[in-house]
């Protein structure tokens, strides 16, 4: 009998690969999604044994129906379902909404259909351009910290910058203040020295989804990439700069790294501080203490609308995705997005399209070089639809530009940590300020149109002439989006 096995181990492998595969296919089958990619795994898991099966179970399972964790001991409290009622807008502001927003109103109702975005009208934004500016507010803000400071970050890293923040948080714990901080296990990086640092300080921290080698982990997990500040439930901060000196622009020999934050004050940080609270109970496997002191009343009295949108494995829908795809399909005038990784799903693609060949000023604006080839060369194999659409293409020359954008007729603009690929849309935790104000969205608009000044112009007959190798690489690329 052990002979028998012996001789025949390659053909019991295999035949245990294909019952795998069997249930496998099963299960997709029954999801009913997209036949493209139903037929894509199908493909995968009976061409290559094994590894298809590690690619469909890092991939291939839907994670926003089987929620990665449970939301309900956080919004079942008091104070949220109370903040819930709060902000539930009357019909005299509904109908003052609509009269400025028009067509955009659509956003507001998609969004206010979608759990825990409600429209707050009272806030104060300001716009933040490139990190030295954003670290020199946040960490005069955290100075002045007098209750608690909240903190979520994709990447962490303890160099110079991240060594600074670390010593205001350090600082701020020892004198009582409560200091909580979450980063991802995968994207940051930080010494046993310095968690024993903070730990002894008295800071609480917990990584996401702690992983063993996040060295080798590369992105094959569902990752929170969320960037979010709060300080006492006051003050608050979200977009794309993340805490380490590459963001900082120190040194003149380095890579220039353009990017956009935003500050609020106002009402806007109650959703967000809802949505930082979530995150905690499930890194600290704990129920998490919710007091009215995290909720202060604020005395902005500046009307500018914002809803904080949250988008991942943890929501019910596509929450930022499908904010753009209104927003784009609503747009009268132009529409002007700056992304650095460009590989979104066909309904945005279409979006754009259709848009441009309205008559739409449709922009897009991506890094000419990227801090991934792979996803220089995916981002690429979309470019020439989008030519042929008239859609006006811009590749940042300047530097590497890692802002996350969208500014819509003068009237609704996005800031946040999504970008327009398929790992934000379906596998990341992410998180946008949806903004309806005509002020900030031209702010970030003349912001739009400065970036392009250091950028070049695609154009489709140009385009079209790069060689076929190019266009190789563009296609096998492309193939990979998913995991990018």
């Amino acid at each position: 009998m052990i002979d028998f096995l012996k001789d025949n181990i390659w053909v019991f492998v295999i035949v245990l690969n294909y019952i795998l595969v069997i249930s496998a296919v099963t299960t997709i089958l029954f999801k009913n999604i997209n036949p493209t990619k139903t037929l894509s795994y199908i493909m995968v898991l009976v061409v290559f044994p094994y590894l298809g099966l590690i690619v469909y179970y890092f991939f291939g399972q839907e994670y926003r129906k089987n929620k990665i964790f449970n939301r309900k001991n956080v919004l079942n409290k008091n104070v949220v379902q109370k903040l819930d009622r709060e902000y539930k807008l009357s019909k005299s502001q509904l109908h003052k909404l609509d009269e400025f927003l028009d067509t955009k109103m659509k956003l507001v109702k998609l969004m206010n259909n979608n759990k825990n975005t409600p429209v707050t009208l009272k806030n104060e934004l300001q716009i933040i351009k490139n990190g030295k500016e954003k670290f020199k507010l946040l960490f005069e803000d955290l100075k002045q910290a007098k209750h608690h400071i909240h903190l979520e970050y994709y990447i962490l890293k303890d160099d110079h910058i991240g060594t600074k923040l670390i010593d205001i948080l350090c600082e701020k714990a020892s004198e009582g203040i409560k200091v909580r901080l979450t980063f991802d296990d995968v994207g940051s990086k930080i010494s046993w020295k310095t968690k024993r640092r903070l730990k002894d300080n008295g800071v609480e921290f917990y990584a996401f989804m702690p992983v063993l080698f996040p060295n080798f982990t590369g992105k094959m997990n569902y990752r929170n990439h969320r960037k979010i500040a709060i300080i006492d439930g006051e003050i608050g901060y979200v977009g794309g700069i993340n805490i380490a000196d590459a963001y900082v622009n120190y040194k003149d020999d380095t890579t220039y790294w353009r990017d956009t934050h935003l500050r609020i004050v106002g009402e806007a940080l109650k959703p967000l501080q809802v949505h930082f609270l979530m995150t905690w109970d499930f890194v600290s496997n704990s129920s998490c203490d919710i007091s009215v002191e995290l909720f202060p009343n604020s005395d902005v009295q500046t009307t500018k609308a914002v809803q904080i949108a949250a988008s991942g494995p943890d929501t019910d829908w596509a929450n930022i995705m499908e904010a753009m795809f209104v927003a784009i399909n609503t747009a009268e005038n132009y529409v002007y997005v700056t992304t650095p990784y460009f590989i979104p799903n066909d309904e945005i693609v279409t979006a754009l399209q259709v848009a441009a060949k309205s008559g739409i000023d449709v922009r897009l604006l991506i890094p000419k070089e990227s801090d991934s080839w792979i996803a220089k060369y995916a981002t690429n194999s979309y470019l020439e639809r989008l030519l042929e659409a008239e859609v006006r293409v811009y590749r940042y020359t300047k530097g590497f530009i890692h802002a996350k954008t969208m500014v819509v007729d003068d009237l609704f603009s996005t800031i946040g940590t999504s970008n327009l690929d398929y790992r934000s849309f379906n596998i990341n935790f992410e998180i946008n300020a949806l903004i309806y104000n005509k002020e900030t969205s031209v702010e970030l608009k003349d912001l739009f149109l400065d970036d392009i000044l250091n950028s070049e112009e695609l154009s489709l007959e140009s385009w079209q002439k790069r060689s076929k190798y190019c266009k190789l690489k563009e296609s096998y690329s492309r193939l990979w989006s998913p995991l990018l």
